[in-house]
Order: structure tokens, then C-alpha cells, then sequence
């Protein structure tokens, strides 16, 4: 009788390990999918989701993914931060402690991932940000011993837009006065201090003047009249919300001939909307343009009954992300954090996305080089510019010649 308990209680403990290793059903990998779904950056947020969305239902159609031989299906558990850091923390806080949950893709505000990440990385789960975030969100991190960050951000760090930026003001362009306008979040701070960086490289150039403002404000009439008194040739901008919109509507009613270049941001559908005609001409670094012969770009509007997608880089980038996730998983063979981890760092197969074919995106973590948790790099920006309410690209630049191929599963 001992003997026969012995055997039920050892095989229950096998069970109990095997079960717990594939997810809390066992015939489901649960992923957390984050991000602003309501309040200001929510173009960003919902389109990343829907586009992470679409990527998932395209794995789950195909049988799942294959782990150590085991088919499995994605499940989905979603969060609403609110571009709000006290709420992204409790999010990050809630989703670290669910032991089910395998990885979390999301966040758009720098602010929330400060706020929350902290716990991910604590918890030692899988996070990769996407679409957005500040630099600030991976700079935090070099005080982590080099392989130990559980932490990868799926976006043109702001630190190479900025660079992009500048060099669209100053080498293109011919502007020796410029000027920056932000807003007060991390992200806005983090993009103003990424601006400087890369003027102070042109000696020959003078910012003219700095100004900021809050998110909620409606008139930028007093900061734009300051630039304009200053002799701004341009006016570069970081930002996010619907409060970029004023900047180009009160520049119109000024009548100031100074050009809109700024983060990526500028191509949300808040920003489009909200600012019309005056937004045309804005120029934005980007690392994907909605195009209608793209696949990826006509399955979004048949899926969610649109005609533009509220922010076309988040959304593939949030799609891109979880098919890169899944290879690593598959690679991995296992949910543990830390061979998933380490897959994320060495991904041995080319995964083709609607962005590009990432080919080792992210490499062993190194607290002296945040570049080895990010996945794109300074040859995966163009700029674009605003017409008639679209993006397009400025230069001519082939964009699409990843991003026409039919997008794989991991599988």
C-alpha cells in the first residue's frame, strides 16, 4: 500500500511539473497583451494589440506552436494601463505574480514602463515592449548584469529617430535655427534630451528655444509665437496625445512657414485627424507606411472594419513582436523564463514579418550596449511625410519589399 501511494504521489509530482511547464491548462500558452486601450495614446495601444491580434489568430489557425513536439494555441489576457503610470504599475504588478502567464508584449508610455517593468524583470518573466516607449525604458537597465534582463523593446528607439530627425533638419534640409517643443511625460523629457544629443554634433546650429507643455493643454499659441520671434527655421517635436495637433493648428493660424519634424508619433490617427490639412507636410521618421497593397495592411481593415489603421507602425510592430516571441518559444521548446530568454537572444531561424525578416534580433544582454535588447536599427528608418491626411514616404524609399511578402508563423 505504501508503495502504490509512493507511485501515486510521484507521478502526480510529475504531472504537476509537466502540466505547469506548458501554461495553466496545458494545451495553452498565455500571453499578456498591454498598452493604453483608452486615454490619449490609445491609437497607439489598440492598434499594436489588434495587430498582436492578428499575428495570434494567424498561429492558433495553423495548430499553435510547436513545443518540444506539443502543439500549442495562444491564450490571450489583456490590460488597459491607460498611459497612466500608477496603473501600468499595478498591471505589471498583477501580470509578474500570475505564474501562468509566459511573456507580455505592450506598453507605449516611457512613464508606465519605468513605473512597472521594474516587477517583469523582478519576476524574472519575459516582457517585450511594443510599440513604443522612450529610451529611458532600456537605459534603466544598465545596472543588470550582462544576460540577466528578462526585459526587450520591439521599436525604433528614440535615440534613432532623433538622430533621423536632426539629420532631416539639418543635412536635408539646410536649417541652421531650430527649435524644440515637448511635452512634460518621460517620453517627451527623454526625446527633448535625445534632440540635444544629436544637435550638439552641428556647432553651427542654434536652438533658439525649448518649450514644453502638458498633456491636456489646447492652445500652443505662446510657445509657437516664442520660436516664431527667435527665428526657428523648424520646429522639431516630441510628443504624444492628442495635444500634437494643436502645435500644427495654431502654426497655421500664426502663419508660420516653419516645418513640423518630429518622433514617430506624428503618424497617429489623433494627430492626423485632429490637425487636417495642417498637418501636411510634417515629417516622421518610421519603420513601417500603411500601404493597401501590403497583405498585412488589407487583412487590418477587413478584421476590424477600417480604412486606416489608427497608428499602421504600431500595429505591425505589435504583430511583428509576437511572431518573433513565438519563434523563440518555439526554439525553446519550453515556457521557463530564462530558455525563453535566452532563445529571445539567439533566434537560430530568419522569422519573416510585415516590417522586415528579423535575423538575430537581439543578442546576449549587455548593460554597456542597449542595442543588444532591441530589434531594429538606424537602416530600418525612413522618413515619411504627412499629404492629404497619409503617410508617405518622403524620399522614394522602398519600404515594402519586406513587408509585401507573406508574413510565416513561427511554425
Amino acid at each position: 500500500m505504501k508503495l502504490y501511494s509512493r507511485v501515486l504521489l510521484v507521478t502526480a509530482s510529475f504531472l504537476f511539473v509537466h502540466f505547469n511547464a506548458f501554461g495553466a491548462d496545458g494545451d495553452t500558452i498565455k500571453i499578456a497583451l498591454t498598452g493604453p486601450y483608452s486615454g490619449g495614446s490609445a491609437a497607439l495601444g489598440i492598434a499594436s494589440r489588434d495587430g498582436a491580434k492578428l499575428a495570434i489568430n494567424k498561429i492558433n489557425a495553423q495548430g499553435g506552436i510547436d513545443l518540444a513536439g506539443k502543439k500549442m494555441k495562444i491564450e490571450i489576457i489583456e490590460r488597459d494601463d491607460e498611459g497612466k503610470n500608477e496603473r501600468g504599475a499595478l498591471v505589471a504588478q498583477e501580470l509578474s505574480g500570475m505564474k501562468d502567464i509566459v511573456a507580455v508584449v505592450g506598453t507605449v508610455n516611457t512613464g508606465v514602463a519605468i513605473a512597472g517593468d521594474k516587477y517583469y524583470q523582478d519576476a524574472k518573466k519575459v516582457k517585450i515592449i511594443s510599440p513604443a516607449a522612450g529610451t529611458a525604458s532600456m537605459t534603466q537597465w544598465t545596472k543588470i548584469p550582462k544576460g540577466e534582463l528578462y526585459i526587450f523593446r520591439f521599436a525604433a528607439n528614440d535615440g534613432l529617430q532623433a538622430a533621423a530627425v536632426v539629420d532631416e533638419a539639418v543635412n536635408k534640409k539646410g536649417f541652421k535655427k531650430v527649435a524644440i517643443i515637448h511635452d512634460s511625460t518621460n517620453y517627451g523629457a527623454s526625446g527633448k534630451d535625445d534632440l540635444l544629443k544629436n544637435l550638439k554634433k552641428y556647432p553651427e546650429v542654434e536652438v533658439v528655444a525649448i518649450e514644453k507643455f502638458n498633456i491636456g493643454d489646447k492652445t500652443m499659441k505662446s510657445q509657437l509665437t516664442k520660436m516664431n520671434e527667435k527665428g526657428a527655421e523648424a520646429v522639431l517635436i516630441w510628443g504624444i496625445g492628442p495635444e500634437l495637433a494643436a502645435v500644427a493648428n495654431d502654426k497655421k493660424a500664426l502663419k508660420l512657414n516653419a516645418p513640423i519634424i518630429g518622433g514617430w508619433t506624428l503618424t497617429m490617427s489623433s494627430y492626423l485627424d485632429n490637425a487636417g490639412k495642417n498637418a501636411d507636410g510634417t515629417l516622421t521618421p518610421q519603420n513601417f507606411i500603411e500601404d493597401i497593397s501590403i497583405p498585412f495592411v488589407k487583412e487590418y481593415h477587413k478584421a476590424y472594419g477600417v480604412k486606416l489603421i489608427p497608428s499602421a507602425m504600431s500595429a505591425a510592430q505589435g504583430h511583428d513582436a509576437i511572431l518573433v516571441l513565438a519563434a523563440a518559444l518555439q526554439q525553446a521548446g519550453t515556457t521557463d523564463s530564462t530558455k525563453l530568454k535566452e532563445a529571445l537572444e539567439s533566434i537560430h531561424k530568419p522569422v519573416v514579418g510585415v516590417i522586415k525578416t528579423y535575423v538575430n534580433p537581439y543578442s546576449t544582454w549587455d548593460p554597456t550596449k542597449i542595442e543588444t535588447h532591441e530589434a531594429f536599427t538606424a537602416k530600418d528608418i525612413v522618413m515619411a511625410v504627412v499629404k492629404d491626411g497619409k503617410i508617405e514616404s518622403a524620399y522614394n524609399r522602398d519600404v515594402k519589399k519586406d513587408q509585401k511578402q507573406a508574413p510565416k508563423s513561427a511554425n
